[in-house]
């Protein structure tokens, strides 16, 4: 394949997933708080079929005959199944024919352009990284989380950015490298980070039993956010508290939300406590697939006057998707009945 064979096919993916997200108005979701794309939903609205299989040595596969249908993995985590679904919708939006996809569409950079690809194959993989990881939706992300310059050369950033998109911290960090934000040295620098250590650094004290389940960083900037995460998700709530004047976080807000508080910390932004602002971390999990709206107040306990400062975000951990037919597919055909 020639380079302009290659840069068509790149071209060629990525403009159908901007295509698809103008039909589908996606940039409208972020409106109501929704930060990653609902990639389940696209599927079945395309009358698509999608079923969810324990798979043996394949992620996914696409099947266009007698009706087009896609199959997903059920044993990898809802990240690598949204990239998934997303790769085989590129199959079926560009027209392609049978595809079996196994693990090395997770470790292709989307928007490289590298010799011996199949054009299917990258077409397929510029559609997923456009479609679930779009620039415009990237810079929403940034914007909304106040990061600037080379923020996002920072790992840490890099793995809060890939929770809020739905994506693997691999994917992200590749398709950011691919956009032309992240230098070639400071991309290398990303992907030699252990999401590991991401985790045990944000989560400081905290041990849990595994470091399989993602943790996620919530502060001020994600009220009126909406996550959506899976059922074993760890949440670190970091909060300026006002203790000086008597206000306090009250941690039984996240009692009353559904969550159980499993570590609760003070700390000095300078860490010596002297005239600097105060943070509040709650480090908390659900245990359990439901969806609710977290709802947090910083008041003076002793007085029922309005709050100083309220937290409120809508969360949905009720995945990964489980075997059958996606949630997205279980909706519709509950709605058309």
């Amino acid at each position: 394949m020639t380079d302009a064979n290659r840069r068509a096919a790149a071209l060629k993916g990525a403009m159908a997933a901007q295509r698809l997200h103008r039909t589908l108005g996606s940039r409208g979701g972020l409106a109501r708080g929704s930060g990653s794309v609902d990639v389940f939903g696209a599927v079945a609205r395309l009358g698509v079929t999608l079923l969810l299989r324990p798979l043996d040595g394949l992620l996914g596969a696409y099947l266009p005959e007698p009706a087009p249908g896609v199959l997903v993995t059920t044993r990898r985590a809802l990240g690598v199944q949204r990239f998934t679904a997303a790769h085989e919708l590129g199959h079926h939006v560009l027209k392609h024919g049978r595809s079996l996809d196994g693990e090395d569409i997770l470790r292709r950079p989307p928007l490289d352009e590298a010799a011996g690809r199949d054009a299917r194959e990258m077409e397929a993989d510029a559609f997923a990284a456009g479609f679930l990881l779009p620039r415009w939706l990237i810079a929403w992300h940034a914007d909304r989380q106040g990061w600037r310059g080379d923020c996002l050369t920072d790992p840490h950033v890099v793995y809060q950015l890939s929770l809020r998109l739905g994506a693997s911290y691999e994917a992200t960090w590749r398709t950011l490298t691919g956009y032309g934000l992240v230098a070639p040295g400071a991309a290398r620098a990303l992907g030699g980070t252990r999401v590991r250590d991401l985790k045990a650094e944000l989560l400081e004290g905290y041990r849990p039993v595994d470091y399989r389940r993602d943790v996620w960083l919530v502060t001020e900037r994600d009220a009126g956010a909406s996550i959506v995460g899976s059922r074993r998700d760890l949440f670190v709530f970091r909060l300026e508290e006002h203790s000086g004047g008597g206000y306090l976080w009250d941690a039984g807000g996240l009692e009353r939300s559904g969550f159980s508080v499993l570590n609760d910390m003070r700390k000095a932004a300078d860490g010596d406590g002297v005239g600097s602002p105060t943070f509040r971390t709650f480090t908390a999990a659900t245990g359990e697939a439901h969806l609710g709206r977290v709802s947090l107040d910083e008041r003076r306990p002793w007085r029922p006057a309005p709050p100083l400062n309220r937290l409120e975000l809508d969360y949905d951990l009720t995945g990964p998707e489980v075997e059958g037919y996606s949630r997205a597919e279980r909706r519709r055909t509950l709605e058309a009945a």
